[in-house]
């Protein structure tokens, strides 16, 4: 297989609220019980953001109250600090909002990132594993907090033809299938299993992927009958 060329995402805006108004609060989603402060993340890759966003919540108590795609991905963004994603962690105060987000920061720039073959022209794709997921995406994809889940996502066909083989290579389940078009013209799912099992799965998809990218028509076989 082809080495993948890590495509590093961008953090384009961090701001931290130290008492959030109470109306936007409300509108956001934070608990008023539990949530005073806030952070607000947009970043130019948005299953990447999900991910960090999911990573932070193991290492500060903080949790994600609001997490939107923007449609039509970051190259058709609104505005030079959009990408394609905002994400909003809420904490009981500004100490634990800034270790989350510090903790966020760091996943983005060491492990979470969108890859790509070397040598071809794309396309980027996301065949990350978790080792343990933290709460925000456990209930999304329905499992256990520190349960092992590969989160998978690609450009459509690429995504679908990855998901059939992630699936058939071991002992896997689909916990959650973003069918495309999602906001972002992608689509892939979470799986999850045992880690040996789920390992297997995202390298089955980075492996099926690169038999798209090398051969788009590759499916187009000349019948042996053909209709007349």
């Amino acid at each position: 297989m082809r080495a993948l060329v890590p495509q590093r995402p961008r953090l384009l805006s961090v701001r931290a609220l130290e008492q959030v108004e109470p109306q936007l609060a409300k509108s956001l989603g934070l608990d008023p019980l539990r949530h005073v402060s806030a952070g607000l993340i947009t970043c130019d890759q948005d299953d990447s953001l999900y991910a960090a966003l999911d990573h932070a919540t193991k290492f500060a108590d903080v949790d994600v109250v609001y997490a939107r795609s923007f449609y039509a991905g970051s190259a058709h963004a609104s505005g030079p600090l959009s990408g394609e994603i905002l994400g909003v962690l809420a904490g009981p105060n500004p100490s634990e909002v800034a270790e989350g987000l510090w903790a966020l920061r760091e996943a983005l720039t060491s492990k979470i990132h969108f890859v790509a073959f070397e040598g071809t022209s794309g396309p980027s794709f996301f065949p990350h594993v978790i080792a343990e997921v933290g709460r925000y995406l456990a209930p999304l994809a329905n499992v256990r907090v520190g349960a092992p889940l590969a989160y998978l996502i690609a450009p459509p066909v690429e995504a679908m033809v990855g998901l059939d083989a992630a699936l058939k290579v071991s002992k896997v389940t689909l916990q959650k299938f973003f069918g495309p078009p999602t906001e972002t013209n992608f689509g892939g799912g979470y799986l999850t299993g045992e880690l040996a099992d789920v390992e297997a799965a995202a390298a089955a998809f980075t492996e099926a992927i690169e038999a798209v990218v090398l051969s788009p028509l590759g499916g187009l076989v000349r019948p042996e009958r053909e209709r007349r």
